[in-house]
């Protein structure tokens, strides 16, 4: 069986206003209630202090709009007074809001008032704003229906209220008295007649303050609070705000962007170069040698078998010190045990090697594949650099590095800490290594965190997308 669901109104909307400003009207039990509500109480403060504020504002903002008005024609003496009238209006219509809100719990939204081109008082693209708003007039409006509003309700309130309790009380009074002669009852019946009078009178004046009230925020909801056309302005504002937030961001970020591609450039420049010199001065130089060995075996391998022997035992010790080189290189490039067991048994291979007590805390290696190879090989790299400075230059006892996959709501990163006990003072400095582990970070949009003060250690933290 199908079943429709009332929406829920919006906070501020009319409906909003008779449920929390003047319930008895949306409810027989509230409407029996009325007399002891706590809406009934606050309606009751709202006039008491609204009435005298309503009634000085009003008063003002007649006699200072008609006099402004008629002085116009005397030499424009009359703009002046009204834009300044239009403008203390707003800001009276800034604490009314206030006050409806604190009083009767009816949240009155802003409006969005006209502005100039060019900022100043003294211009008159300024004044011409000001004098052309509608809303600044509707709050002089405003100002004078609410006394009228408030001034009624207030004495309808206090005449009714005040003889509801007049006859409530004339149990304790009215024997003897011209009230007792005029009415021409019997006593007793006439003690109940007052009572129910009273209590009627009292319950009339509890939904007189209800709906003064009720009427004040809807006049101060349609004169002071936002319109259809000034949301649409303000919404207009906000998005064109928007929009150059977005562009100087987009700005910064292509600033960004071109600067790490820059740096990514240069450092896998500086790889390139870093590989041909390790190949020319390492590996290379060990195959030449090892070819020349071979051709003295092969010369002497008939006429002198011993040399033959020991150029061949030569060859075969170049062989395995060229092969140790080219792993450690292709290691530097990119490491087979980061491919083929991932990025835990990468980290725990690096500090098996590191000639260091080196503490590998990863509290939950499953996550680690999230991150795609290009955040891994990052944090890799990232360790790797961290330790080895941590054993050439730091003179530090033991090395922490923890890597986790934390997520968030704009997407998950890998982040890896590398933390040492030595004497600090380290600083990515242009050209040195933690410069291009920098770059590499960069440009994979990830952060790059240094902290070694001196004689405190070191502690570098390195956060990189998961989807680098």
């Amino acid at each position: 069986m199908a079943t429709t669901t009332t929406p829920t109104p919006a906070p501020g909307a009319p409906v909003d206003d008779l449920r929390v400003v003047a319930p008895a009207f949306a409810s027989s039990r509230d409407l029996l209630a009325a007399p002891y509500s706590g809406a009934t109480w606050r309606a009751v403060a709202q006039l008491v202090i609204g009435w005298p504020w309503l009634l000085t504002i009003g008063l003002l903002v007649l006699t200072w709009t008609l006099t402004s008005i008629v002085l116009v024609p005397v030499f424009g003496v009359g703009l002046p007074m009204l834009l300044a009238g239009l403008v203390v209006g707003a800001w009276c219509a800034r604490v009314e809001r206030a006050r409806l809100g604190a009083q009767t719990g009816a949240l009155i939204p802003a409006p969005t008032y006209r502005r100039a081109d060019r900022p100043g008082w003294w211009r008159w693209g300024t004044w011409r704003a000001v004098l052309s708003d509608g809303r600044m007039w509707a709050h002089q409006a405003y100002a004078v229906v609410a006394m009228s509003v408030s001034s009624l309700g207030w004495a309808l309130m206090v005449g009714l209220g005040g003889l509801g309790l007049a006859a409530i009380a004339f149990p304790f009074y009215g024997a003897g008295s011209a009230v007792d002669d005029w009415s021409r009852l019997p006593w007793p019946l006439a003690v109940v007649a007052a009572v129910l009078v009273g209590v009627a009178l009292v319950w009339l004046a509890a939904l007189v303050a209800q709906g003064t009230a009720l009427l004040t925020v809807r006049l101060a909801r349609g004169m002071l609070g936002a319109t259809a056309q000034s949301e649409a302005l303000r919404q207009a504002r906000a998005a064109a705000d928007a929009a150059r937030h977005d562009a100087d961001r987009a700005q910064v970020r292509a600033e960004h962007l071109q600067e790490t591609r820059t740096a990514a450039v240069g450092a896998a420049d500086e790889e390139r170069r870093r590989i041909e010199r390790d190949l020319h001065d390492g590996a290379q130089q060990r195959l030449v040698a090892l070819g020349v060995e071979l051709g003295v075996a092969k010369r002497h391998a008939t006429r002198d078998p011993d040399a033959a022997a020991a150029a061949l035992d030569y060859a075969h010790r170049e062989v395995k010190e060229t092969l140790a080189e080219l792993r450690d290189l292709v290691r530097g490039i990119h490491p087979a045990v980061l491919t083929d067991r991932g990025l835990d048994a990468a980290l725990s291979a690096l500090a098996a090697r590191t000639p260091l007590a080196v503490t590998v805390d990863v509290p939950e290696p499953a996550t680690l594949a999230v991150a795609q190879p290009g955040a891994q090989a990052a944090a890799y790299f990232v360790v790797a650099e961290a330790l080895t400075n941590a054993t050439k230059h730091a003179g530090a006892q033991s090395v922490l590095v923890e890597a986790t996959v934390v997520h968030r709501p704009d997407g998950s990163v890998l982040r890896v800490v590398v933390a040492d006990d030595g004497k600090g003072g380290a600083t990515a400095a242009p050209g040195s290594g933690l410069d291009g582990l920098r770059s590499r970070v960069e440009a994979l949009d990830g952060t790059f965190d240094l902290d070694s003060p001196a004689g405190g250690g070191t502690r570098l933290t390195v956060e990189v997308p998961c989807a680098s």
